[in-house]
């Protein structure tokens, strides 16, 4: 039995795409995902299953989401060592990293890519990106960045939803329970 982390994007942000946590967490588990478990209303859900690869889980998520909601929703799944990884191989001293956000990208980049994004910088900003993570720290807060994640979506070729620190490390614990 493998755990999985799954990062919804786009839900219950301004009263659109409401999807209740606990109506959830109940609608995955009846569709055969077990130890359903999450972690504040942003979308972030823990869960086993038997069966199939991460992009396996996806397609089971956004299409258990999409028939009982209603609506498309963008979903990223990573085992728990894969967003171990991810965490693990921040690439900032611990001061930066505890305020950063990882960005788990849909799939790694190509390189030319990542070389013609990281062509733009701003002051008081700083970001890697390493294999399929993007790494971002913002010494006036990610509220008063000018970088933003459709700016490496758009360069990258990717989708992405991004975690700061403190929900990474939350997410973690939960997993780990599992």
């Amino acid at each position: 039995m493998k755990t999985y982390i799954a990062l919804l994007r786009g839900i219950n942000v301004g009263g659109h795409n409401k999807v209740p946590m606990a109506e959830l967490r109940a609608l995955l588990t009846k569709s055969g995902f077990e130890n359903v478990k999450t972690y504040i209303q942003t979308g972030n859900i823990i869960c086993q299953d038997e069966e199939g690869d991460v992009i396996d889980i996806e397609s089971k998520l956004r299409n258990t989401i999409l028939d009982y909601f209603g609506f498309e929703v963008a979903v990223l799944v990573r085992t728990r060592d894969q967003i171990q990884a991810i965490f693990d191989r921040c690439p900032f001293p611990e001061d930066q990293k505890t305020n950063s956000y990882f960005a788990m990208l849909s799939h790694k980049p190509d390189h030319a890519l990542v070389i013609e994004a990281k062509e733009k910088t701003y002051d008081n900003e700083v970001y890697d990106i390493i294999e399929d993570a993007l790494y971002f720290y913002c010494a006036n807060g990610y509220g008063k960045a000018k970088f933003s994640l459709n700016y490496f979506e758009r360069k990258l070729k990717v989708d992405a939803t991004a975690r700061n620190y403190k929900t990474m490390v939350k997410l973690l614990a939960l997993s780990s329970e599992n």
